[in-house]
């Protein structure tokens, strides 16, 4: 066990926990965080994506100890029931969830993605989330949800 520094969500926290142990069990098990969420363990799916200093990231194959200084931001941190994230928003407004278990991955994939290319093409947007598996197959909603909050997000 050792002692680690990790920032999430704009606060710090100092955990005693193995340095191996994936960050995916960090934010879920010690810092009761529910975006994030376990799907394949493999990396493939992106039901456990974070974003770290600027990229998406797979938390189910990165050791806490790779952290470091990273912020790392997770969906909690994006917006409120009152004031919700454009990408949340668009979300809602497109209906693009059915069972919910990938939108922790498509949304903060989205987000990375549009941080650094706010003005993103749909074939730039659909090749960026190419890696994120939906087992409903409500891409077409997802991708309308993105192309509106990438507009929202622009102005």
């Amino acid at each position: 066990m050792s002692l680690i520094n990790l920032n999430v969500n704009g606060k710090s926290h100092s955990l005693d926990i193995d340095p191996s142990t994936p960050l995916l069990y960090v934010l879920s098990d010690d810092l009761e965080l529910r975006g994030p969420k376990f799907g394949c363990g493999l990396g493939q799916c992106g039901a456990c994506t974070v974003i770290m200093s600027g990229q998406a990231i797979r938390s189910c194959l990165t050791p806490v100890s790779v952290v470091g200084e990273n912020e790392i931001i997770t969906l909690e941190s994006l917006g409120t029931i009152e004031k919700p994230h454009p990408l949340q928003k668009a979300f809602i407004e497109e209906q693009a969830a059915q069972c919910g278990f990938c939108i922790n991955g498509v949304i903060m994939t989205a987000k990375a993605l549009l941080d650094k290319n706010p003005k993103a093409t749909e074939a730039e947007i659909q090749q960026g989330m190419s890696t994120v598996l939906c087992r409903c197959f409500t891409h077409v909603r997802m991708f309308r949800a993105i192309e509106k909050a990438r507009k929202e997000m622009a102005r």
